[in-house]
């Protein structure tokens, strides 16, 4: 069955994220699509219950679209090391704690890794479009790398100063984000997104 189209005007982004919002409507900027975020609207941030990417993202979308009454959008997305066991995975905002201080947050990772010689890790990004309906469409990215010591580069937000991907010389926090947008977990996701919802076929 084919996904249900996106058919133009207002979409509401489920984030308070202003890094997050202000991605997420570039990659959009193509479609004509007028984005406000869930917190220029006053919508509470919902309690992330889920256990993966996706149910937090699908939770994110059905309640910003549920209190709009317009169709939302929600990004769950973080960083999974392999050393660590995929961690901190879904709780990766939850260990820059409530300050949402990622210089800790990379801290804490690199901490955690200590003398581990496998550096491999992936950003992962979960899309949710929800109608008031109730209806959802769900899409899934990544992009894999390495992590880096010390964090290099001040672009971007979260994680990215300490992620390399792979076969790059920089890092997301060093990248512009014309570049970070043609290759991250989020474009990679958003492509999914666009063909099935967005597109002109």
């Amino acid at each position: 069955m084919s996904a249900r189209r996106f058919q133009g005007g207002k979409l509401v982004i489920a984030s308070h994220n202003a890094g997050k919002v202000r991605e997420i409507g570039e990659l959009l900027a193509p479609f004509g699509t007028e984005v406000v975020s869930a917190g220029t609207l006053g919508l509470p941030e919902p309690e992330e219950t889920g256990e993966t990417f996706i149910a937090n993202a699908e939770l994110k979308a059905r309640a910003a679209a549920s209190a709009s009454g317009l169709p939302a959008l929600a990004d769950d997305s973080g960083l999974a090391v392999d050393a660590l066991a995929g961690a901190p995975g879904i709780y990766s905002a939850r260990w820059a704690g409530g300050a949402k201080d990622f210089d800790f947050a990379m801290a804490k990772v690199h901490t955690a890794m200590g003398e581990e010689r496998d550096r491999t890790a992936r950003f992962v990004c979960a899309l949710a479009l929800a109608w008031p309906d109730g209806h959802c469409e769900t899409f899934e990215g990544t992009v894999e790398g390495d992590i880096v010591w010390p964090p290099k580069g001040s672009n971007g937000f979260g994680y990215d100063p300490i992620f390399l991907p792979k076969g790059g010389t920089l890092t997301f926090g060093e990248m512009a984000a014309s570049a970070k947008h043609a290759i991250s977990h989020r474009a990679n996701a958003f492509a999914k997104l666009v063909a099935a919802c967005f597109g002109t076929g």
